[in-house]
């Protein structure tokens, strides 16, 4: 389709294993056919994704890289906030290559959706907004200009490979952007506008209006469509279209598939896979369409990722399968792998998907971590969730509940996140702590402030990065963080041990929180024996274990203890 416009350690340890299959933006609040078919997760705990960093950004609000496409010659009467502010493309590689990402400890990058927006404006309730976010799509085919060109995206997804860090594409099947004075509706054939979601049962969450400004996707539907009047012109006046139909045409008679709405979408989503090598989709509103279509999907991306990879085996990270993680809003850890809509439940792991999103951590991080760490581990190593993987986050772009609004806490919100058992999502300016209540903003505008790159200036900036920084390397250096068991070795102050022993790789660690400064002592039972030089990687501070214990002088309250020289700190 002609377009417009891991690290050393684990490789060392043996441990990047392929994982089995399992895995609301903007758009949302809160059957078909198919050839697909139900997946089923493998049994070994996932060591990779369970001990994965994602960091996730609003690419119009990360950085501007390249000022002459803010806004892409848009209209300037967009509500606080709800308008394009000039991230872009250039800035997330500016500081792929400023190793920034690197400094986290960041595994995967997952950045909102890239494809051309509508042109025009919602009137939302809340003012004017447009589709700065990214989940507004009006041509799938396309690279947002505000954003930049094709070949920006590929130097993103090529300098994030060369860096072993992962690329994680935001897809959205369920819903278009709306027709609005600058674009054409979709045909009536493609899309609902009624009835609302209720979300009182299966039926009244799925087959219904998300939003009232935006129409839906018929996934259900088996029945063949045309293409849109507006992407033929479109597609004509740039000198694509007949290749763009000879696509289509090769796509739907490899596959069988009729020409549905949804797999005209599946098509196009793919196509970014097959092409640039996304290593995973994070799948938005996965509870407001089928669960089938994501089954469908992930056969067909997977597909697709083979091929890329069989085309570009200089650029193969390692052998590991596609992934997808899905947003079901409101699904916590501890609903397990069933998730109830009232009338029915549906285990979205057995549907293409290989992680959910935990919304149920931040709810929990504010409380006693040993229990929430505790439950968490055990699910993830011999629970429900075994061989599978969640992803745990603070704040997000939608969620309107996060965890510190005000960033009261912005240490301990890292210390709680990067510590947890199962992958973590840093949101952007988590690390630096971002505002999440902006003065005139509306709802969620609020999480979507431009990224706080001033605070690096400010009094504590560089502080609070740093402790997000040790943390994450931490984090990516010992893969029985996120994967291992974990296990309690004080109570106050708090110290726990994390081990791990899969397919003949060990790692352990020991980690102390709410220490006193200066002087203290750590029990460290028989994870570390006597004699055993080990360092903590917060401080780089070297000491020797003694009687089943560590003891040493540091300037912070948190100990990250692990075998490594003082020399590699």
């Amino acid at each position: 389709m002609k377009r417009m416009g891991g690290t050393a350690f684990l490789l060392s340890m043996g441990l990047l294993v392929g994982c089995g299959p399992a895995a609301d933006g903007s758009g949302g609040t809160e059957e078909g056919s198919s050839a697909a078919a139900p997946m089923e997760a493998t049994a070994a705990p996932d060591v990779f994704w369970n001990s994965a960093t994602i960091y996730f950004l609003l690419t119009d609000r990360f950085r501007n890289g390249d000022p002459t496409n803010d806004g892409a010659g848009r209209p300037d009467d967009a509500a606080l906030l709800r308008g394009f502010e000039g991230g872009d493309l250039a800035g997330v590689l500016d500081m792929l290559r400023a190793g920034y990402f690197d400094e986290l400890g960041v595994s995967a990058l997952w950045m909102t959706p890239f494809t051309e927006q509508i042109r025009g404006g919602v009137d939302e309730g809340t003012g004017r907004s447009y589709g700065y976010h990214g989940y507004w799509a009006k041509d799938w085919t396309a690279v947002e200009p505000s954003l930049g060109t094709a070949d920006d995206l590929r130097a993103v997804v090529d300098e994030a490979h060369a860096r072993g860090i992962r690329v994680i594409m935001d897809a959205v099947i369920n819903h278009p952007g709306a027709g609005t004075d600058l674009d054409e509706p979709w045909p009536s054939d493609w899309i609902r506008l009624e009835p609302p979601c209720t979300y009182r049962d299966y039926e009244t969450t799925v087959t219904c209006n998300l939003v009232p400004e935006l129409p839906d996707f018929l996934t259900e539907s088996t029945d063949a469509v045309e293409l849109p009047g507006f992407l033929v012109e479109k597609w004509s006046a740039e000198g694509r279209l007949d290749q763009e139909q000879a696509e289509l045409d090769a796509f739907f008679e490899r596959t069988g598939y009729p020409r549905a709405p949804r797999y005209y979408v599946m098509k196009w989503l793919t196509d970014w896979v097959r092409e640039y090598g996304f290593d995973g989709y994070r799948v938005d509103t996965a509870k407001h369409f089928e669960e089938q279509v994501s089954a469908e999907l992930a056969v067909e991306a997977r597909q697709a990722f083979d091929d890329w990879k069989a085309a570009h085996p200089d650029q193969v990270l390692d052998d590991r399968p596609f992934w997808m993680m899905a947003e079901v809003y409101n699904y916590e850890l501890r609903h397990g792998r069933d998730f109830s809509f009232g009338d029915r439940t549906v285990d979205f792991y057995d549907f293409g998907y290989d992680a959910l999103i935990n919304f149920g951590f931040k709810g929990r991080a504010g409380g006693d971590l040993d229990a929430m760490y505790t439950d968490y581990a055990a699910a993830l190593r011999t629970g429900a969730l075994q061989g599978l993987s969640t992803v745990n986050y603070a704040s997000s772009h939608d969620d309107g509940g996060p965890l510190d609004r005000e960033r009261e806490q912005p240490y301990r919100t890292g210390t709680a996140l990067l510590l947890a058992p199962g992958a973590a999502q840093i949101y952007y300016g988590d690390e630096l702590a971002r505002p999440l209540v902006v003065d005139g903003a509306e709802g969620d505008a609020n999480l979507r402030s431009f990224m706080n790159w001033e605070a690096l200036d400010a009094a504590g900036g560089a502080a609070l990065l740093e402790h997000w920084r040790a943390l994450g390397r931490f984090r990516a250096a010992h893969p029985a963080v996120g994967a291992g068991a974990h296990r309690r070795l004080q109570t106050e102050p708090y110290v726990f041990a994390r081990t791990l022993d899969q397919d003949g790789a060990t790692d352990r660690v020991v980690v102390g929180l709410d220490l006193p400064e200066g002087d203290k002592t750590l029990p460290v039972g028989d994870v570390f024996a006597d004699g055993e030089a080990v360092v903590d990687a917060y401080t780089g501070t070297a000491a020797t274990v003694e009687g089943g214990a560590v003891t040493l002088s540091t300037p912070a309250g948190v100990v990250l203890l692990e075998i490594r020289s003082a020399e590699e700190g």
